[in-house]
């Protein structure tokens, strides 16, 4: 097994696949029914079946194009099916700027979905998005999903589930004149999410009241809110949500212009050596790198934290943490912490514009950032041979083989991506 594969989940789900013959039991049936106490005899269960997106999923899942869900608590089904749902994100979307009430002290920093969820309800952000009269906080929490069935999407013909009691949780559920909002929460800005997080809350609710049942996808990051509202087109079909609309808030300024970003990088110069014992970045999502700095500006974690509180691989704890540090964001305390930097706590404190131009100058004061973002501003499409041309000129990036700098060349493209679409000008 290549060591990027060797994470405990791949490793115990190998084991599982292996002794229980489950792909031959999934060509025979379709499918194959899992419990909670076979899971535990290779490692704790909460920690196996805990993929919120799609990425996330075992290397043998996803060699086989495979997902899992609950069934019932403590049981799990495994087969072919399209379990996520790819997040439809719009850059060319305003952000409506809304505001806090000055008589509010005690939101200094956001640092969880609970947080963030309370300063969106306290700020107005669900009365603008729900329209819906008078709000009330209701059924959040853990329960049961009841008993029901459905249909999903395979890649031949779809398979009906059953679901009886499996556990669920509600981030949040907001009560209005006409309906009832079920609210899943996340601080990113994921690729995708498990429909499973909507679906199921639906199915339990919608009989339990007569109100309309509305689906929310709700995520904070770098200061702003992003809702989501979807509607299942047929109550029985797993796959048959739409998205309805989408909104962004912030109670700041969040407008940046191609200009500006033109002109704060025509001030630039390249002065930051290459750090010497930190790996060049294999990060994709700087947004992600926010986030971290964000929860890091509340509390120092360890490795295991980040891993928990990100749904990681331990793989992807370092590839992320080790970003941070290769920016000046963040660094690692003897004791194993890692912990912001002073560079990192001052920018962490500085208002939206100010914080993304911060950000912006830690990634282009390195040379292979500052050369291939000249690609972005003069109109083209960065292309990954042309990043990796550029790694190969610039004497501060040294790579072993040609995959490296393939992989590496991805983590530059998605950076310079992310600063040209802080204008939302594409």
């Amino acid at each position: 097994m290549h060591k990027r594969t060797k994470t405990p989940n791949n490793i115990n789900w190998d084991k599982l696949f292996k002794k229980y013959k489950i792909l031959a039991k999934i060509k025979e049936n379709e499918y194959f029914i899992i419990s909670a106490k076979t899971i535990k005899e290779f490692r704790e269960p909460r920690l196996m079946v805990k993929f919120d997106h799609k990425k996330d999923l075992p290397k043998i899942f996803i060699d086989h194009n495979l997902a899992i869900l609950p069934v019932a608590n403590g049981k799990y089904i495994i087969s072919q099916f399209d379990a996520y749902q790819t997040l439809e994100t719009s850059n060319k979307d305003s952000v409506q700027k809304i505001k806090l009430s000055a008589d509010i002290q005690s939101f200094n920093n956001i640092f969880s979905e609970t947080i963030a969820l309370n300063y969106a309800f306290a700020a107005g952000i669900f009365d603008d998005f729900l329209n819906d009269g008078k709000l009330y906080q209701t059924v959040s929490g853990k329960m049961l999903s009841g008993k029901f069935e459905f249909n999903i999407n395979t890649d031949k013909q779809p398979l009906n589930i059953i679901v009886d009691n499996a556990r669920l949780e509600i981030d949040a559920a907001i009560e209005g004149d006409n309906s009832l909002a079920l609210i899943e929460a996340k601080l990113d800005v994921p690729e995708d999410f498990i429909i499973r997080q909507l679906y199921y809350p639906y199915r339990l609710w919608i009989t339990h009241v007569s109100k309309q049942i509305r689906p929310i996808f709700f995520s904070y990051s770098n200061s702003i809110f992003r809702l989501y509202e979807y509607k299942f087109n047929n109550t029985q079909e797993y796959n048959s949500l739409k998205l309805v609309k989408q909104k962004k808030y912030s109670i700041e300024d969040t407008e940046i212009t191609i200009d500006e970003i033109d002109e704060f990088y025509n001030n630039q110069v390249c002065v930051q050596l290459e750090p010497s014992k930190i790996p060049f970045p294999q990060a994709d999502s700087f947004p992600r790198i926010i986030v971290l700095c964000e929860m890091l500006s509340a509390q120092n974690l360890n490795s295991g934290n980040i891993t928990e509180k990100f749904a990681f691989t331990p793989r992807q704890t370092q590839y992320y943490t080790s970003a941070g540090r290769y920016l000046g964001l963040i660094e690692k305390r003897k004791n194993s912490f890692y912990a912001l930097t002073e560079q990192g706590r001052k920018i962490m404190r500085l208002n939206y514009k100010e914080k993304q131009f911060a950000f912006c100058k830690c990634i282009l004061q390195h040379e292979v950032f500052y050369e291939a973002f000249k690609i972005v501003l003069s109109g083209n499409e960065p292309q990954t041979e042309n990043i990796i041309s550029i790694m190969k000129n610039t004497k501060s990036c040294r790579l072993n083989t040609d995959e490296m700098y393939k992989r590496r060349a991805e983590t530059i493209k998605a950076w310079i991506k992310w600063i040209y679409n802080l204008s939302g000008e594409r």
